[in-house]
């Protein structure tokens, strides 16, 4: 059996951490998550998804995520039953968060430690000179090398 989930959307609040009575990190929150589609002339619809993470997982959260925060949750969905206060059966679905992973970008207003995409590392350094103009007048995408270029890994 198969039992996975990915899902990609902003923290609703800040995550709760808690511990167990043996110290066992665990922190929840909630993760709003637009559908893939709309109907014509309807907004988007957004799913409210509780999420659960445990140990060091759960640690993590707590310490680089907040509200609005853009968070990519991999995980498993889980089932609890449970009776309220009334003694009332009831149902709810959360998913168990095995990793969670940063959405955004820092500079969108990521905590210290989010990586930015912004800007692709290839494009934040200029080419070495050892790249050759192409022959033909810049026609090709193609250069010649130097052989002998320290940078090559071969």
């Amino acid at each position: 059996m198969l039992n996975h989930i990915v899902l990609m959307g902003r923290l609703t609040r800040d995550p709760e951490l808690r511990r167990t009575g043996s110290g066992i990190a665990v922190a929840s929150f909630t993760l709003a998550v637009d559908r893939d589609y709309a109907a014509q002339g309807a907004e988007r619809e957004t799913d409210f998804v509780d999420i659960v993470a445990w140990r060091s997982t759960a640690e993590f959260v707590s310490k680089y995520f907040t509200k609005g925060r853009m968070a990519v949750v991999s995980g498993r969905l889980q089932i609890r039953n449970w009776q309220d206060k009334d003694g009332n059966k009831r149902r709810s679905a959360e998913v168990v968060a095995n990793d969670v992973y940063f959405g955004d970008s820092k500079r969108d207003g990521a905590a210290p430690g989010g990586f930015d995409q912004s800007v692709p590392s290839y494009a934040a350094a200029p080419a070495p000179a050892s790249y050759a103009a192409p022959a033909n007048g810049g026609a090709s995408d193609f250069a010649m090398l130097d052989d002998n270029d320290p940078e090559l890994p071969f």
